[in-house]
């Protein structure tokens, strides 16, 4: 798996290339780890590139998810194939993760309410 990562704004983007499957889970572990060390808590996960995910990679983001919780920090998905919206969908973690296909909105859905209306307005 190849993971890079890029900052937009205060948003963290990591696009992910490969599998997220069980042999490759920890570089992805170690890097969401490393970047929520160095301060990230907005991440956006950019998963068009991936092109297999197992129960086990399930499980790496839903770990990501919880370690950002507990900092009041957020992870968002990009780019989910219609085989991981399946997944998701069949898990239920539809309802945790919000999942998006632009990336501009995807940054964006990290503004405050009040951010976000002055944007639309202009």
């Amino acid at each position: 798996m190849n993971i890079i990562e890029r900052t937009i704004n205060d948003v963290t983007v990591l696009d992910l290339e490969g599998n997220l499957a069980l042999n490759d889970n920890a570089r992805f572990r170690k890097h969401v780890t490393g970047a929520i060390d160095a301060g990230a808590r907005k991440l956006i996960v950019n998963l068009e590139r991936v092109k297999y995910m197992d129960s086990s990679g399930l499980g790496e983001l839903i770990s990501c998810y919880t370690a950002l919780q507990r900092l009041n920090g957020h992870v968002k998905l990009l780019h989910l194939s219609n085989r991981l919206q399946y997944l998701l969908a069949i898990t239920k973690l539809d309802s945790v993760f919000e999942t998006f296909d632009s990336e501009s909105a995807a940054v964006s859905s990290f503004a405050p309410c009040t951010e976000r209306i002055e944007e639309a307005a202009h």
